[in-house]
């Protein structure tokens, strides 16, 4: 009898030691990902290259398309969709959709100033972070400077091993009496997330020399002026590298696996996948963190655009067939849900919240204190996806975000619902969620691979 812990199977005990080898050359993959994609750009520039190996050309440069076809859409650079081309286009989609943006600190429009001899940037957080973990860590910068004349340029200071990082200072112990006795979400503010770039002045400049030094670099290694960074797109994100957690390597500690984890394991799964019956869609969209608003998030046209360019494509001109298809669909809300975490036992409710290592959680609402915002799928539709489950070997588990007074959250579930498709979040338990270095279970990650693969492959 395979023994629970926690009323959750832990994955290690239902695998044998081939699977557990496969589980550790998985993670080798996306650890790479993780290091090569810390922005959104770079993420679906990454998800491009590799789609491209494998065969999938632009869905824009098709006049025509047929069962089989694999194809790829890229919206601005920071929303994409993965397509397989199924049997029956009119018969509905299998989506799996996560999100590529990640909390993080956007250097404001005119960010570069000096004060009490140094030069720094100012910054607006993204998404929901705790600000006091940002400061005195090392930080890069990524991102583009689009000039007035068009030139894009792009910006990737402090991934290198010789590479210069940047930092958020922050108040010694012997001076914080005041801040320590402040509430943790006002010993730091955000009009204090300030990154500090440079502290040499020009010699024989009296005024701002340590902001010209600043400014006089980047012109010379990047062509930028000042007025550049009214257009430009910049983010500070953590500089150090995705690492393997635990003294059994059974972890992977890294920025902004929420939500690259399901980004990087639906990738891999739409790839090895050979002709589905249904036409599959791989979607990785932008802008979820601030509430998938915005052209490249899901709160817009995107997909709707998609499926009608598909059906257009396919030869059915009717518009209502669009909405048809789209209501015939199944997705995965592919998303990451808040593992127990045995030094804050208080904010779970055991009986119903994720665990590490306990296989991939299906979460049948989020929603905040009252479901505000769920989506709560269907029950018919959950137990379909329970024996697609069981049937293919994939561990799951259920999960809640916490107790049901303290918080929640959302996820892009809502907005494929309003389709009328049947949809469920599906994502891995995440420790130190929204840190600059959050933690997963090597087995939850490729439980999760085959989760999206067995879906995208069989759901009908």
């Amino acid at each position: 009898m395979i023994e629970k812990r926690n009323n959750r199977p832990n994955v290690w005990d239902r695998v044998d030691d081939r699977m557990q080898a496969a589980m550790h050359s998985f993670s080798q993959g996306y650890l790479d990902f993780l290091n090569r994609a810390k922005t959104e750009r770079e993420a679906i520039e990454y998800i491009q290259q590799k789609a491209q190996q494998y065969g999938f050309t632009s869905l824009e440069a098709q006049n025509s398309i047929k069962p089989g076809d694999k194809l790829f859409v890229n919206q601005k650079g920071k929303l994409m969709a993965l397509i397989i081309v199924g049997q029956n286009p009119l018969d509905g989609f299998n989506l799996v959709v996560s999100h590529v943006d990640t909390p993080r600190l956007d250097l404001k429009p005119r960010p570069l100033y000096e004060a009490d001899n140094l030069a720094l940037f100012k910054t607006h957080y993204y998404g929901g972070i705790k600000k006091y973990q940002w400061p005195a860590i090392p930080l890069a910068l990524h991102g583009v400077v689009v000039k007035k004349s068009g030139e894009r340029i792009t910006v990737c200071i402090g991934e290198k091993e010789d590479d210069a990082v940047l930092a958020i200072t922050d108040l010694l112990p012997h001076l914080a009496k005041d801040q320590m006795e402040k509430k943790m979400n006002e010993g730091i503010k955000g009009e204090d997330l300030n990154i500090v770039v440079g502290s040499y002045p020009l010699p024989d400049l009296k005024e701002d020399a340590f902001k010209q030094h600043i400014l006089n670099l980047l012109q010379q290694q990047y062509g930028i002026e000042e007025e550049d960074f009214a257009s430009a797109e910049l983010q500070a994100v953590p500089a150090f590298k995705a690492r393997e957690v635990g003294l059994d390597r059974s972890m992977i500690g890294a920025y902004g696996q929420d939500d690259r984890v399901s980004a990087y394991t639906s990738l891999e799964a739409v790839l090895a996948l050979k002709q589905p019956v249904r036409t599959v869609i791989c979607l990785f969209a932008d802008k979820e963190e601030i509430g998938s608003t915005g052209n490249t998030g899901l709160q817009s046209l995107a997909l709707e655009n998609i499926a009608a360019e598909l059906l257009t494509k396919s030869g059915i001109k009717d518009y209502y067939q669009v909405r048809k298809t789209l209501a015939r669909s199944f997705a995965l809300s592919a998303d990451v849900n808040a593992a127990v975490d045995p030094s804050f036992p208080d904010v779970f409710e055991k009986m119903n919240c994720s665990y590490l290592s306990a296989g991939v959680v299906l979460t049948k609402y989020t929603g905040s204190r009252g479901k505000a915002e769920a989506n709560d799928a269907n029950p018919e539709f959950v137990a379909s996806i329970r024996r697609l489950f069981d049937e293919a070997g994939v561990v799951w588990q259920v999960g809640e975000l916490g107790k049901v007074d303290i918080g929640g959250g959302g996820t892009v579930a809502q907005y494929l619902a309003c389709y009328g498709m049947e949809v469920v979040d599906c994502g891995v338990a995440v420790l130190s969620m929204h840190s600059p270095f959050e933690i997963v279970s090597k087995a939850d990650i490729y439980m999760a691979y085959q989760a999206y693969r067995v879906f995208m492959e069989k759901m009908s």
